[in-house]
This record gives C-alpha cells, structure tokens and sequence, in this order.
C-alpha cells in the first residue's frame, strides 16, 4: 500500500508572481521566499511519486452557476495560467484520483471532474514547490469563498478519509500533501447574497458568468484586489503554526466561519486545507519554514511541513 511521506503548508500570493519587484528589499518576503524554497528542497528529498494538492479556486474553474463542497479531479487538469501561474496540461495521477473518490465516496459526498481547470489556489504552491511541474498531482478543490462551506470539522475528516484512501490504495507509492493557501487575509470579496457596491455586484457576476469567460472580467477583478487594504493578524497566524507544529489544531476545529472571518479575515477560509493536509498525515510534527506578514500582499505568508510520527 502506498504511504504519505510528507505534509507541506504554503500560504500563496499571485501578488509574488507579478510584483515581486515591489518587495524585493522587504525582509519578510524575503524570508517568506526562502521558506518556500527549504520547504521545496524538503519534499524533493521525501522523493514523492504524486502529490495531493489541498486548496481553494477562486471563481476560475468553479463558478456560482454549480458549487460542490468539494471536488476531485479524476482526469485532465488544467492550469488556468492566470498571473504567471502554470498554464495548461499539468500531470495527473488519475488511478490515486479515482480510488480517492472511490474511497470519499463511503462517507462524503464529492464532485469529480474529467477536465478540472485549477487556479493559483492550487497550481502557485505546485509551481514553487515542485518547479519542474514534474510529480504527478491529485488536486482536491475545497469550497472557501462561497458561503456556506464546509465546517473546519467537515475538513478534518475530508483530511482523514484522504489519508485512508492514500493508504489503501494498493500501490506503493511515496505520496505528499500540500495544503495551498492561507493564512490570515482579508479579500474585498462580497458574499454572494450581499453585493451591496458595484464592485460587489461585478464580482458576482464574474462568479456567476464566468464559466466560459473568466478572462474578461480578470483587469477589473485585479483592480478591486489590488485597491484593497491589507487586514491581517499576525497573533492568529502564529498560533494556528505552533498548533500544527504540535500537531493538534483541536482548539481551531471548533471555529466557525464567522468566527474565522471576524478574526483573520475571508481568506483565512483557506486553512481548511491545511488542517485536511494535517489530518490526513495524522500523528505528526510540524517545522515552520517561514511566516511573514506581507500587507503588500494582503496576506500574512507561511510555509510549514509535516512529517508522519511513524
């Protein structure tokens, strides 16, 4: 049976992409970079055979039109190459796909997809951790920004089922779990049923629309983010990191979606995936690489990995 070597959190910005030059001299990014790139040299040494990739999309292959709380993608997958991310065919391994949803299936209820297109929520953390884009990936897209979603509970046992999957899988394969995403952030995100602004009505048309179309709404969104101010709490991020480098996020699985909102921001939603990545390692121990809080990218950026007690 196959066996999951290695857990890695990376919080992502396309910020780092397009704007790098806006923070070249900023210490933290610096070090958030640097992070990434130990973090990157850690999972090349657990030599994975494919790679579980845990993380959100926002509104470039799911749309308000059909929202699945999650969904595996089971055949091609697509980068949808926005902001200088991996744009096209990305390698797939599709028989860990299919016995994952096999699997999920007993007590979940996923979607899967045939041709997935994935954004930054899942294709930045492949392509600065795996930069050859050469280790097969298995890409489980959670709802974060479409309210309702999944409990942190519900995505502890998604993490969980993952790791039973993984682990009868009848291969014997080396398999790593990166949660993409994080941490604490504010979006100028409406929710879907509250589009008080124009900018707010625009962007639910973009997540309604824009299936067939996304790309013409990408100057305008890009706009709105980037007119925004940062909103970040570096005290809840760095407690979330030393609970995962215990290996016991007990105290943030009781948090509701309002409760993460009110204190880390919209975007801090996406530590759904890393507490599925931590659940589906199970016992495990934590190092943090790096965390900075970057407010030229809205984002307080961390990147920690995971390795199984056993």
């Amino acid at each position: 049976m196959s066996s999951i070597v290695l857990g890695v959190g990376a919080s992502h910005s396309t910020l780092m992409n397009t704007h790098w030059e806006e923070v070249a001299d900023d210490p933290g990014a610096i070090r958030f970079r640097a992070g990434l790139e130990e973090a990157r040299d850690v999972l090349a040494a657990a030599r994975p055979d494919a790679v579980v990739i845990i993380g959100s999309n926002h509104f470039r292959g799911m749309f308000l039109d059909l929202m699945p709380a999650v969904t595996v993608g089971v055949g091609e997958v697509l980068g949808a190459g926005e902001a200088d991310t991996p744009k096209g065919a990305l390698p797939a391994d599709t028989d860990l796909a299919r016995h994952l949803v096999d699997t999920l299936i007993e007590d979940f209820d996923p979607a899967f997809s045939l041709r997935m297109q994935v954004d930054h929520g899942i294709t930045h953390s492949y392509q600065h951790l795996v930069p050859g884009l050469d280790v097969p990936i298995v890409p489980v897209v959670v709802n974060m920004f479409a309210p309702p979603l999944p409990s942190l509970r519900r995505c502890h046992a998604l993490g969980e089922a993952i790791g039973r999957a993984v682990r009868t899988d009848g291969a014997d394969k080396r398999v790593a779990v990166i949660a993409s995403g994080g941490l604490s952030h504010r979006l100028p995100w409406p929710k879907w049923f509250q589009a008080l602004s124009d900018d707010d009505r625009f962007l639910v048309e973009a997540w309604l629309e824009g299936r067939n179309s996304w790309q013409e709404y990408e100057v305008r969104r890009r706009q709105i983010i980037r007119a925004a101010e940062a909103d970040l709490n570096p005290d809840f991020d760095a407690r979330f990191l030393a609970a995962l480098e215990t290996g016991d996020l007990g105290d943030f699985l009781g948090m509701s979606t309002e409760d993460i909102d009110a204190e880390a921001g919209n975007g801090a939603q996406e530590i759904r995936s890393w507490v599925a990545m931590a659940a589906a390692l199970g016992p495990s121990r934590g190092t943090t690489h790096a965390y900075a809080a970057i407010p030229q990218w809205l984002t307080g950026m961390a990147v920690a990995s995971l390795r199984p007690a056993s």
